[in-house]
């Protein structure tokens, strides 16, 4: 019976410990803040400067109209975020990393992506989405994971409705509008 108390007694204290941690994640990190960001990310992939460029492609899978982006094709991006859909709109940040095409029916992407912003009160934080996008299923609206974060953005979670306001089926340029809600400290 002693020996169950003692096991008991571990237990509790592994516990209570935990619950101390947990308790100062405020005093260490400061106050849980909630962020609404708007954006548009413009993912360019033809002409002379691309923002997206291949780096692998599966199989013997090559592009056609309405199949810009075949099944199993990687894609490096430096993509351009904006305050406007146009172009020549105020630039806020960029989102890089990769994104490859992970659906053998339709347009399906799979991205894991930092979002850098450079301008406004969050110049140099970031957020980092790693989601499923599935583009065609959902072309009005679709929500990506936000999975976490740095700078100001530190400890981040939440998620990302995506709205696509411009698709090119034959080239695969997209302008993709972005509204985001982010739980960080």
């Amino acid at each position: 019976m002693a020996r169950q108390r003692s096991a008991s007694l571990s237990s509790n204290t592994s516990i209570c410990r935990y619950q101390s941690a947990a308790d100062t994640t405020d005093l260490l990190l400061g106050p849980a803040k909630t962020t609404h960001l708007h954006f548009f990310l413009h993912d360019t992939l033809s002409g002379k400067d691309p923002s997206a460029v291949l780096v692998a492609r599966g199989g013997s899978r090559t592009p056609k109209p309405d199949d810009p982006v075949p099944f199993g094709s990687l894609y490096a991006t430096d993509d351009v975020l904006t305050e406007g859909p146009q172009r020549e709109s105020k630039v806020v940040g960029n989102a890089q990393g990769l994104y490859i095409s992970s659906g053998r029916a339709q347009l399906s992407l799979v991205l894991g992506m930092d979002f850098e912003l450079t301008d406004g009160p969050f110049n140099g934080s970031a957020f980092v989405v790693y989601s499923r996008n599935t583009v065609v299923e959902h072309p009005v609206g679709r929500e990506l994971a936000i999975v976490g974060g740095r700078g100001k953005f530190r400890m981040a979670r939440g998620y990302a409705l995506l709205r696509t306001h411009y698709l090119d089926n034959n080239n695969g340029d997209a302008i993709i509008e972005y509204n985001v809600t982010l739980h960080h400290h």
